[in-house]
């Protein structure tokens, strides 16, 4: 089926890619196989039977554990790599932010690689020289745009990169997680100028890490789990069954350190961490926002004339902190714990957008400091509908007033 009446800007068809994987042969194998070659090849499929239409002025955002193949069906939409089977079809301009560096020429200098790019785009060189100095002032680059890209920083590549993809009017426009590299100011700025092209109709295919993105821009999310579709539709939903998956993981990496006796157990160490709820002292692993909750640390301490410092923090999917605190801060005397020991913090109203939160657990001394941390001793995860985004959830409502209450209420 043709895309040019059918509404659908980028076509997979059953496409699987695979990749050689040449490894060289161990002593054993080399005698055993005298006289043939020294290199032993094994096929890795990195994709698998993968089939998706994706409609034009949908923003997509593909999302999975490292190495699931969201890359590399970035890279075949963009028509950087091509499939081993099936077809990939897409309808318009497309402008592909890849890995870093790429489509760059190190020996050119900015503003050459800048006509290069859009040459590779079909964008004219009076075009371009419409738009350069846009470009140029998107980019931040300023006098090093006549410098070789190759003296370039990784903050700089990506500047330049982005300002001429989102300058070249692409109908469809696929980023690969190289926003990551750019500093704060520079990240709000290419996010305001995705927001921009998603009111212009464009098709955004957005491969990231961050799932506060994915919930913010797409409106779809595709999982993608060893080369395959494991879950397509509402980005809240993939979010979730993702998490999921992390969780499982989590929980298996867990259970596989506990399980490893022949190492000497630490002194003090942390035996277990519990989360409860603050109303009734129930297991908790659902928090509904607005609940309070308990964080039990358990811990076998030696006896010190030194204070124990006691800590604990709970950080967003992304790794954010949202909060921590320790028996430092609360004023809490610990100098003469010792032996096995129970430490509860109580967290009254937790005011958490949807998600999926961590807890981390800690100890130390007041004369060493931190000692020991478990990054990810416990999860939790907020469900709860709400009529807001971010990691806070804030009771909103809203009215509309007329412009002469407006300046009544402003002047009071």
């Amino acid at each position: 089926m043709a895309l040019n009446d059918s509404g659908i800007a980028i076509r997979v068809a059953d496409v699987s890619k695979r990749f050689v994987i040449r490894k060289e042969k161990s002593l054993k194998e080399r005698l055993v196989n005298f006289g043939r070659s020294n290199i032993h090849k094994e096929d890795f499929y990195a994709l698998s039977h993968v089939t998706l239409d994706i409609q034009a002025g949908a923003t997509v955002g593909l999302i999975g554990p490292n190495g699931s193949g969201k890359s590399t069906l970035l890279k075949m939409i963009g028509g950087i790599i091509q499939p081993t089977a099936g077809l990939v079809q897409h309808r318009g301009r497309v402008a592909a932010l890849l890995e870093l560096g790429a489509g760059f020429h190190p020996d050119l200098t900015g503003r050459e690689n800048v006509y290069l790019n859009a040459s590779i785009l079909g964008i004219s060189v009076a075009e371009t020289d419409s738009n350069f100095a846009e470009i140029l002032e998107f980019s931040g680059i300023g006098q090093f745009i006549d410098t070789q890209v190759k003296f370039y920083s990784s903050g700089m590549y990506v500047r330049l990169a982005f300002a001429v993809a989102v300058h070249v009017d692409p109908d469809i426009l696929i980023v690969d997680e190289v926003l990551a590299v750019g500093d704060e100011p520079f990240q709000r700025k290419c996010m305001d100028r995705i927001r921009d092209l998603q009111r212009q109709g464009k098709t955004i295919v957005l491969v990231t890490h961050s799932l506060d993105q994915v919930a913010e821009f797409c409106d779809r999310a595709i999982v993608l789990e060893s080369g395959k579709i494991a879950f397509d539709g509402e980005p809240g939903l993939a979010i979730q069954a993702l998490r999921k998956d992390f969780e499982t993981i989590r929980r298996r990496h867990t259970a596989e350190i506990g399980a490893e006796s022949d190492e000497p157990a630490r002194t003090p160490e942390i035996t277990g961490v519990q989360l409860k709820a603050l109303a009734d002292g129930s297991a908790l692993d659902v928090l509904q926002s607005g609940d309070g909750l308990v964080v039990e640390i358990s811990l076998a301490l030696p006896s010190t004339t030194d204070e124990w410092i006691i800590g604990m923090g709970i950080e967003s999917s992304g790794g954010q902190v949202i909060f921590g605190t320790n028996t430092k801060l609360l004023g809490t005397v610990t100098s003469r714990i010792g032996g096995e020991t129970v430490f509860r913090f109580e967290l009254d109203k937790l005011p958490l957008g949807s998600g999926q939160y961590f807890v981390h657990a800690s100890y130390g001394t007041l004369t060493d400091g931190e000692l020991f941390r478990i990054p990810q001793a416990a999860a939790f995860s907020v469900s709860e509908e709400t009529n807001n985004v971010g990691v806070v959830s804030v009771v909103a409502t809203g009215s509309l007033v007329t412009v002469a209450e407006a300046g009544h209420r402003a002047t009071n």
